[in-house]
């Protein structure tokens, strides 16, 4: 077989099992590192520091739901310039200090 056909096989292989990994609802440790793009190390501080969501249902391997993951990725939400400007205005109006 043709060297080439074989690379390609391995690389559509590779992306089944990370599409599989990715419709789970509950990853395991390695998995999340993955989804999150996060090396093992920072996702252990996370985990010893209570910083993210996860289980130890046995004590011992980590676990995290998806969803829960997906929200903390979206904390902390920093509005843009259009909505701080309009946050002001409505400030201002609301202040009686520009009237309309």
């Amino acid at each position: 077989m043709d060297t080439n056909i074989i690379e390609k096989l391995d690389r559509i292989e590779k992306l089944l099992i990370e599409q599989q990994t990715m419709q789970k609802q509950v990853l395991n440790f390695n998995e999340t590192c993955k989804y999150l793009e996060l090396s093992q190390s920072h996702l252990y501080k996370l985990t010893s520091t209570g910083a993210i969501p996860h289980y130890k249902p046995n004590g011992k391997k980590i676990y995290f739901q998806r969803e829960e993951l997906d929200h903390w990725l979206l904390r902390n939400r920093m509005d843009s310039q259009d909505e701080i400007e309009q946050q002001a205005a409505d400030y201002l109006i609301k202040k009686g200090a520009v009237k309309l």
